[in-house]
């Protein structure tokens, strides 16, 4: 079996790929096939014993539209001297949609202006000046149908072919409109020429120039709001492009040179120094580093290299100078796999049938066949030609989709307008629509869960102060390259400590560092640092090792002989993190964590925020493979990621929705970007596309129940009966009623609001709560006798203790401290981040009010009151 790409040219709606699916398949010999309509490709796994690509073309050709072999042999630099398909398309759509409005909207003016007495020049009045007036009319027609030819080439081929499409009717029935048009100029004429002024009369009134030029002016529109999501995957796979260096140092025969990274081969042995990418996949021969692989495993902290450890292409060597051995060069690179895999999720992603496509396959035929049929009628019952032609025209005209065409461009655009405005960046109309349906959710951990930098979460000392043992790490710490000493110095910046001078520093490569401060030697790093330099751990071990299990990574703090404490360093969850997937789960949707990540941090994470399932250590292609799997157990999945890691799996998933503070690729694999980073607002995206979903529902019954009521009329149903015929003002009128129902419809979207299952359900209950509390409690703290109670430390003082909610950090326990002391009344405060709790010591009475009051100012809510 060989795979094989195609591009397909002509393709409108999902109708069109529908179609090409269909016939392909019919083909003997055909294993698989998937068109693509937002890429214009076919993906086609055949028998190369039964099927040549030339008959594969053939049968797309016959069904109405081009085809050609795609080259995937083209090379970056190519690719970017020549624009995509889709870019192509996009700037050819913007320029017909401008051509159709400037042309179209004179011609309404022109052909609207007697009726509703606006001012035209003196040559449009009268009927000596009708020849003027509908000769006029027909040249501002004709720049708008030349522009939209497509729709006419497209939509005879298919009605030809035997299987029209919404083209189709746009093709028949306005250029019955054109022709009739025509006609009736014809019929001006003959009517001045022979002073028949009833003729001339008659007929300058019957002329359809302005409705076809709308009808396609309008259906133009919809066609720009669809083509600006196209082109994204390009862009995606050419970021990833970039990410790669273009060029590696190699050591060839004991001579260092800078060749281009196409040029390396397996075995050659590069040299990267600090601060540089590294070009290839390869094993370390020399030397040691900690390198950011971030973007492609999504893990948040640096990873320690030595000799005979794995590195991969793109990732960024932060300290140290190595050397390796390329092992995956060129298409084998890993960087290179996730391109492909880019590329084929977004190939293989099956377009999306909209519910106006599937009416349109029944809707085209029929009222093709009801048009002809009662032209037939009314010529056998004896009808004049003109007469039997203007119903059939009246039919086509009545029924032309310019409602239908504006029923989900219309609610698609208000509804993307409205998530742009709740920080929501919605890139397609595909996944506005498909989000609704939305079963599952993945999501990443690293950028997206958490907030993807190391932070400083805990501090165990043990006779040094937190605040001693801080400066004197953060000191250490700043001429440290190792990759957690960011987070150290961060903290000591965020609590305004003056450091101390260092002298004889000294990184220990895989342990730590070692450090003079105030003439003491002094030792940050891991349990193998204090092994190496013989010093009691001092029974921190327990501690450490239940900080490992919370997903931190625990640093001993020693001076020479003895442990003084622990500064445990983490990725934190984000704020409303907990919220959005308490919120998901409300909805009835599943929520599963995916990450590069350690178990055991992967495992933390997932009690902390009660998540059912968490899928820890899996590389990019992995959590694709995952994607997949889900998948394919026929649940719709939306993957949330920030990373270059998560890209396939975004392009893979149904929905992919990225952090908009993550990487270009992942925000240009996805189909929407939550701009704020807040995973609440892909709460409010699955909201919002049930509400614009139902609002597209609603524009189809309008757009249609005029075809329903007008179809009759037209055709001559009550011609006979009532002496009702539809007049064609009125088949105009009834067409912009049609639109305008649907555009007032549309424009109800403005007025979303994301709903809060879970945060309302709470809100009550904390609203009985707490008027339960006042009842029984009062608004003060303490309502027993103060004076008779006393703490350890005697003296008319007591302890209460507050459970606060959004601390996790040192900077966190040290504000909400900070605080509380400020409050009059209060003699003391001490903050356990473990317990989220803050034991307050009283010296008199105070209030809930000034407490909560306090905390509030800070930053951080107390939830209760002990």
């Amino acid at each position: 079996m060989k795979s094989q790409k195609f591009n397909v040219t002509g393709m409108t709606c999902s109708a069109c790929s529908a179609r090409i699916e269909k016939n392909i398949n019919k083909t003997e010999g055909i294993k698989e096939v998937n068109v693509n309509l937002l890429s214009n490709s076919m993906t086609v796994k055949y028998d190369e014993s039964v099927l040549k690509e030339n008959d594969i073309i053939k049968v797309v050709v016959d069904t109405g539209y081009g085809a050609n072999v795609a080259d995937t042999k083209k090379s970056a630099a190519k690719s970017d001297d020549k624009k995509t398909d889709a870019q192509a398309e996009f700037k050819d759509m913007k320029k017909r949609l401008a051509i159709s409005f400037a042309f179209a909207i004179p011609l309404l003016y022109l052909a609207m202006g007697h009726m509703f007495k606006w001012p035209l020049p003196s040559i449009f009045h009268g009927d000596k000046n009708a020849m003027t007036f509908a000769f006029t009319q027909f040249l501002l027609a004709l720049p708008v149908m030349i522009v939209n030819k497509k729709y006419y080439t497209v939509g005879f081929k298919t009605l030809f072919k035997g299987s029209p499409n919404m083209d189709s009717l746009i093709a028949i029935g306005t250029t019955a409109a054109v022709g009739y048009g025509v006609f009736a100029i014809y019929k001006i004429g003959y009517g001045l020429g022979h002073m028949d002024m009833e003729m001339v009369m008659k007929y300058s009134m019957d002329l359809y120039f302005e409705s076809a030029a709308i009808i396609l002016a309008l259906i133009t529109l919809g066609k720009f709001l669809e083509a600006r999501a196209k082109g994204r995957t390009s862009d995606a796979i050419k970021k990833l492009m970039d990410l790669s260096p273009k060029t590696a140092l190699v050591e060839r025969n004991g001579i260092e040179e800078e060749i281009p990274v196409e040029e390396v081969v397996k075995g050659d042995i590069i040299v990267v120094k600090p601060g540089q990418s590294v070009p290839v996949d390869g094993i370390i021969t020399f030397g040691n580093s900690s390198l950011d692989e971030s973007m492609l495993t999504g893990e948040s902290i640096p990873v320690e290299k030595k000799a005979g450890d794995k590195v991969i292409g793109a990732s960024i060597n932060k300290s140290g100078y190595f050397k390796f051995e390329a092992q995956n060069v060129g298409d084998d690179t890993t960087l290179s796999q996730i391109i492909r895999l880019v590329e084929e999720a977004s190939s293989s992603k099956a377009p999306i049938s909209k519910l106006a496509d599937k009416i349109s396959s029944i809707f085209v035929p029929v009222v093709i066949t009801i048009a002809v049929l009662a032209t037939i009628v009314w010529l056998v019952l004896g009808a004049t030609f003109e007469f039997a032609l203007s119903i059939g025209i009246a039919v086509l005209v009545i029924s032309c989709p310019c409602a239908l065409g504006l029923a989900t461009p219309t609610a698609i655009m208000v509804g993307t307008g409205k998530g742009a405005e709740n920080g929501i960046l919605i890139k397609s109309a595909e996944a506005l629509e498909i989000a609704h349906q939305i079963q599952t959710v993945v999501m990443d951990k690293t950028g997206t869960i958490t907030e993807g930098k190391p932070r400083v979460t805990d501090m165990v000392t043990n006779g040094i102060s937190e605040t001693e043992m801080l400066k004197i790490a953060a000191s250490a710490e700043k001429g440290s390259e190792h990759p957690l000493a960011d987070a150290i110095v961060e903290e000591a910046k965020n609590r305004n400590l003056e450091l101390y001078q260092v002298k004889n520093f000294q990184a220990l490569p895989g342990q730590g560092l070692e450090a003079e401060i105030n003439g003491k030697n002094y030792y940050l790093g891991n349990l193998r640092l204090l092994n190496e330099q013989k010093i009691n751990i001092n029974g921190f071990g327990e501690k450490s090792e239940k900080l490992a299990e919370e997903g931190k990574t625990p640093l001993y703090f020693a001076d020479e002989k003895n442990v003084l404490g622990i500064i445990a360093v983490a990725d934190v969850v984000k704020k409303t993190s907990k919220k959005a997937i308490q919120e998901f789960e409300a909805m009835g949707i599943e929520v599963v964590m995916l990450t590069g990540d350690n178990k055991k941090t992967a495992e933390a994470i997932r009690k902390q925020l009660g998540i059912s399932r968490a899928i820890a250590e899996v590389l990019p292609q992995d959590k694709e493979r995952e994607i997949r799997k889900i998948q394919e157990q026929g649940r719709k999945v939306a993957m949330i990621g920030d990373g270059i890691n998560d890209a396939p799996a975004l392009a893979r998933a149904d929905v992919g929705i990225a952090i908009g503070a993550g990487t270009d690729v992942a925000i240009e694999s996805a189909d929407i970007v939550l701009i704020r980073s807040d995973l609440l607002d892909a709460v409010t995206a699955v909201q919002l596309s049930k509400a614009t979903i139902k609002n597209i529902k609603q524009n189809l019954f309008w757009a249609f129940i005029y075809n329903v009521i007008g179809i009759p009329l037209a055709a001559g149903v009550f011609y006979v009966i009532l002496n009702w015929k539809l007049n064609p003002m009125f088949a105009a009128g009834a067409m912009s009623l049609s639109s305008v129902s649907v555009v007032s419809n549309a424009l109800r979207l403005k007025f979303f609001k994301p709903v809060r299952i879970v945060e309302s359900l709470e809100g009550t209950k904390e609203v009985n709560e707490t008027k339960e509390t006042k009842n029984q409690k009062g608004d003060s703290v303490i309502n027993k006798d103060f004076t008779n109670k006393s703490n350890n430390n005697g003296g008319n003082k007591m302890n209460i203790v507050l459970t606060v909610e959004g601390m996790s950090c040192g900077h966190c326990k040290a504000a909400v401290e900070k605080a509380l002391k400020n409050v009059d009344g209060v003699d003391n405060a001490v903050v356990d981040l473990n317990s989220k709790t803050a034991e307050v010591t009283l010296s008199k009475e105070v209030s809930t009010e000034d407490l909560t009051n306090a905390v509030t100012e800070a930053g951080y809510e107390i939830i209760e009151v002990k």
